[in-house]
């Protein structure tokens, strides 16, 4: 989406609306099926003990189940069902999914019902992701990397179909449904026994460069709005501009110092030595007007709540009233973690708007899915985004009708990168400053408040020996 984008603001076109419809629906599945994996695969396991689970009467845990969700599946033959096949993963001593989490760990706080209850759901969220998976399928061909993207718009007009807009309708609305009745009563079962953390994991500045246009008009359409709040001052959200980003490189392995704009940047690798008062990482640090800034679903929150947003305002206020917590817990590792739910039902509901207004201009005769154009002699775009993990911007310069230079800079950029030259902490640096830590030879703690940006270093840091194709073991220090 971004590297399209890039290469449209360069060369003028603007899509059609059929186009940019079509991209909010690929996008917005996205978001549904990358938050249900991050919730349930990638980070309920920092606070669900599955072990524990085998202490559960699952007759007790079926009530459980009936109280705080509503759940297609449950009843204590389910749940005593899933514990033994719990139980056959422990007996055989190879924990499958479940392997390399420090089990019995002292920070776990769920009672053996509620990690049972969780266990079940993250076996039935395998399932989930699968079926919404599928909406990408239906008009991008694959998941991940869509094939059906391009500078223009999208090559899927042939599959505009009734058919195609009701499977995509019918996969939408079971996701949406397993988002609203397991999913978010999960989160708010499971935060209820870790209230402390509304306190722990917290950054200072955020940015948002906003997704899903309602229009030709950008930023001003944008669902999930643009903005960039410093100091945590939610309520005087100011406009993002592109043009305040620098990639800072003084504590990375990369040759020179100097701060850049991705128009200029560089990418000029030089390793050294594991040095923390020097370099020590091979990601570069992005800020923005000079600060660091965290990404992802929950500066999108706030910078929508800031905005007054009335679809994740109400979500936010209600959640916060229900859990009994402040506003200012949202500054924290609990907070993210519940943002990313939150999106994920707003993004949702708006979902189904967009599929209607596609069925309105196909039903008008209205079938452009494509603009034509032309490479021009020389030209510089910039393409931005805001994925499910945060912001991402793609920075391109044509010159003689090719590349002369490409930077991005990618959401785990923003939220991995090391300090920068005057000696400013990147956003999980900061956040972990403070961490409580039970047990330091089985830091949960420290993965908890990690796993709650979704980090991705492969998407900012690519290694490759293109001379010998050895493979390397890394050691992490």
């Amino acid at each position: 989406m971004s590297s399209v984008r890039a290469i449209e603001n360069a060369v003028g076109v603007k899509i059609p609306a059929n186009a940019r419809i079509i991209r909010n629906m690929l996008h917005g599945a996205q978001f549904q099926h990358d938050h249900i994996v991050h919730f349930y695969h990638l980070h309920a396991l920092d606070w669900v003990d599955v072990v524990n689970a085998l202490k559960a009467d699952p007759k007790k845990t079926a009530a459980l189940s009936d109280n705080v969700s509503n759940a297609p599946w449950g009843g204590a033959n389910y749940f005593k069902n899933v514990q033994q096949r719990i139980k056959t993963f422990v007996d055989s001593g190879q924990l499958g999914p479940f392997t390399n989490a420090y089990w019995g760990h002292s920070a776990y706080k769920l009672p053996p019902e509620a990690n049972l209850m969780a266990a079940a759901h993250y076996i039935e969220a395998l399932r989930m992701q699968a079926k919404a998976a599928k909406m990408h399928a239906v008009f991008g061909a694959k998941n991940p990397h869509l094939q059906s993207l391009a500078v223009g718009g999208v090559t899927c007009v042939k599959d505009l179909t009734p058919d195609n807009i009701a499977e995509f309708l019918y996969l939408w609305k079971e996701t949406q449904d397993f988002v609203k009745n397991v999913y978010i009563p999960d989160l708010l079962a499971v935060a209820s026994f870790y209230k402390d953390w509304g306190a722990i994991g917290g950054t200072t500045n955020f940015l948002a460069w906003g997704e899903l246009p309602g229009s030709d008009q950008e930023p001003e359409s944008l669902f999930m709005p643009r903005g960039v709040i410093m100091n945590r001052d939610v309520a005087g959200v100011k406009m993002a501009e592109q043009e305040q980003v620098t990639e800072h490189v003084a504590h990375s392995w990369y040759k020179g110092e100097a701060a850049r704009h991705p128009h200029k940047g560089e990418t000029a690798p030089q390793h050294g030595e594991y040095d923390t008062s020097d370099r020590y990482s091979w990601f570069k640090a992005p800020r923005y007007d000079g600060e660091a800034c965290e990404v992802g679903p929950l500066a999108r929150v706030l910078v929508a709540y800031g905005k007054g947003k009335p679809e994740v305002k109400a979500l936010v206020d209600s959640t916060l009233k229900k859990l009994g917590i402040p506003v200012t817990a949202l500054f924290s590792t609990l907070g993210r973690t519940a943002a990313r739910g939150l999106e994920t039902v707003a993004i949702g509901d708006a979902m189904e708007g967009w599929v209607m207004e596609l069925v309105g201009n196909l039903k008008n005769g209205n079938t452009q899915t494509y603009q034509s154009w032309e490479m021009p002699d020389s030209a510089m775009g910039v393409g931005l985004n805001d994925v499910a993990r945060g912001s991402l911007g793609h920075w391109i310069e044509i010159e003689n009708k090719k590349i002369k230079n490409y930077q991005y800079v990618v959401p785990s950029t923003w939220n991995l990168g090391p300090r920068c030259r005057a000696g400013k902490l990147g956003p999980v640096e900061e956040a972990l400053i403070g961490t409580p830590i039970a047990d330091p030879k089985r830091p949960l703690e420290v993965l908890r408040t990690v796993h709650s940006f979704d980090p991705c270093i492969a998407c900012g840091v690519h290694v490759i020996d293109p001379d010998s194709n050895e493979v390397y073991k890394v050691r992490a220090i």
